[in-house]
C-alpha cells in the first residue's frame, strides 16, 4: 500500500527492544472486501480503498484490488499484511463475492482455500466454513448499514474465497484441529499485534477444546519442538494427538481444568521445567531463567558438595549443568528430588484435581527421570486412543 496510510501507523509493541508494527487480520480482510463488493453492487460506488472501523477501535484503510463485476454480484480482494507479526498468512489475497438473493437476510460461507471444520470442539459446527463469530459479525454489519443505505430489502450470499489458502494451510495446525482445505478467516480484534501472548495461548485453548470436545479426557503435552521429538522417537505413547503449550505451564493446567481435563502428562526437556520444579509456570527466560539455581539446590539436597553446587551455578546450560551433577554421581537423585517438587507446583496449580505427571530428558544425557503417576497417566492415554498396552511408556 505504498503511498496510502493504512491506519496503523502509529500503532507498534516493543519486542526486544524493537518497535514492531501492527498488521489486520483474515477477517479485517474480508469484511473490507465485502464492504467495498456491497458498495459496488448495492450503491453502484466503485473505490480503491475502504475505510474500515475494527472492533479494536482502529480504523483501517483497506486498499481494494481485483474489482470484478457480474450481472448480480461483485468481487473484491484484500491483501493480508500482518505488520511484524511471523504470519503464515501476510500477503494472501483474500476475497468476497457478494451475489443478489431473494432470500431475506445475509449468508456467509468459505470458497476455495477456507478451511471447513470436520471435527467439534472448535468455534463453528462441523461442515461450516471456517470463518469465525467475529468476522462473521464484522461482515453482516457493513453489509447491514450498505443494505440500509440502498434501501435494498433484498438478500446477500457472501462467499470468502482465498486462493493460496489450502497450500499455505498445509504449514499450519489446521488440519490437526480437524481443519481442512484451507485457512481459517479469524481475528477478535481485527487487529495482528505482533507475537501476541493472548494469541499464542488463544491457540493452545483452541487445540485443547477441539480435543476435549471429541472425547479427550487426558492429555499428552510437550512444551516445544525438543519435547515432541523425544516424545516421538523414544515413548510409547499416540505421539498424533499430543499437543504443545509452548512456555505457557500454567495457562495450560487452568485452561484443562476449567475444561473438566481429567490428566496431563508432560514429556518435557529439562531446560523448561528444570524451572517449574521452583514453582515457575511460565517457562520463558525473560519471566524466569532460574535453570542453575534450581539444579545446583536440588543436586545440594541430593548430597553434592557446596563446591559442586558452585560449579553448577556458574554453568550456562543445562546439560553443562547435569554433566557436573553426573560426575559427582548424583543424577538419579537429583532428578528425583527434581521430579518430586515439579509435581508439587503442578498439583498445587490445580489445587490436587488432576492427575498429573513429568518425563523429563536432556537432549545429550536422554531419559532423567520421571514423576509419580507417570505409568498410570500413560495407561489411560493408550486406552484413550485404543493403543495395546505395554509395561512402560518409554521404549
Amino acid at each position: 500500500m505504498a503511498g496510502k496510510h493504512t491506519g496503523l501507523e502509529g500503532y507498534y509493541s516493543i519486542k526486544n527492544n524493537k518497535k514492531m508494527r501492527f498488521g489486520y487480520t483474515t477477517g479485517s480482510c474480508a469484511a473490507g472486501a465485502a464492504k467495498a463488493a456491497g458498495r459496488m453492487i448495492l450503491l453502484d460506488e466503485s473505490c480503491r480503498y475502504t475505510e474500515l472501523m475494527t472492533p479494536k477501535g482502529i480504523s483501517l484503510n483497506l486498499e481494494i484490488l481485483h474489482m470484478t463485476r457480474g450481472e448480480n454480484w461483485v468481487s473484491c480482494a484484500v491483501q493480508k499484511d500482518a505488520g511484524d507479526d511471523p504470519d503464515r498468512t501476510d500477503g494472501l489475497e483474500i476475497y468476497a463475492k457478494v451475489e443478489k438473493r431473494n432470500a431475506p437476510g445475509i449468508c456467509i460461507d468459505g470458497g476455495e482455500g477456507v478451511g471447513r471444520i470436520t471435527k467439534k470442539g472448535l468455534e463453528q459446527p462441523v461442515g461450516s466454513a471456517a470463518i469465525n463469530k467475529v468476522p462473521r459479525a464484522m461482515i453482516e454489519k457493513e453489509l447491514e448499514e450498505i443494505c440500509d443505505a440502498a434501501g435494498y430489502d433484498g438478500g446477500l450470499f457472501v462467499t470468502v474465497s482465498v486462493p493460496d489458502g489450502a497450500k499455505t494451510a498445509a504449514g499450519t495446525f489446521n488440519p490437526r484441529l480437524g481443519i481442512e482445505g484451507g485457512i481459517s478467516i479469524l481475528g477478535t480484534s481485527g487487529i495482528v499485534e505482533p507475537m501476541s501472548e493472548a494469541a499464542l495461548v488463544r491457540s493452545i485453548e483452541v487445540e485443547m477444546r477441539q480435543k476435549v470436545e471429541n472425547g479427550a479426557q487426558y492429555l499428552l503435552v510437550t512444551p516445544g519442538n525438543y519435547g515432541a521429538a523425544y516424545l516421538k522417537e523414544h515413548m510409547e505413547l499416540p505421539f498424533a494427538d499430543s499437543m504443545k503449550c509452548s512456555n505457557y505451564v500454567g495457562e495450560t493446567l487452568d485452561m484443562a481444568l476449567d475444561m473438566g481435563v481429567k490428566g496431563i502428562l508432560f514429556v518435557s526437556n529439562i531446560g523448561k521445567f528444570a524451572k517449574v520444579a521452583a514453582g515457575i509456570m511460565n517457562t520463558h527466560s525473560r519471566c524466569a531463567d532460574a535453570r542453575a539455581e534450581v539444579l545446583a539446590g536440588n543436586a545440594l539436597r541430593a548430597g553434592i558438595s557446596l563446591e559442586g553446587a558452585k560449579e553448577i551455578l556458574d554453568t550456562v546450560t543445562t546439560d553443562e549443568a547435569l554433566g557436573i551433577i553426573k560426575r559427582e554421581k548424583l543424577l538419579t537423585e537429583t532428578m528425583k528430588e527434581m521430579t518430586g517438587r515439579i509435581l508439587y507446583y503442578l498439583n498445587h496449580r490445580v489445587y490436587g484435581r488432576m492427575l498429573l505427571g513429568a518425563v523429563l530428558f536432556s537432549n545429550e544425557y536422554g531419559y532423567l527421570g520421571e514423576t509419580e503417576n507417570v505409568q498410570e497417566l500413560a495407561q489411560f492415554l493408550r486406552k484413550q486412543h485404543g493403543i495395546p498396552e505395554s509395561g512402560t511408556c518409554r521404549t
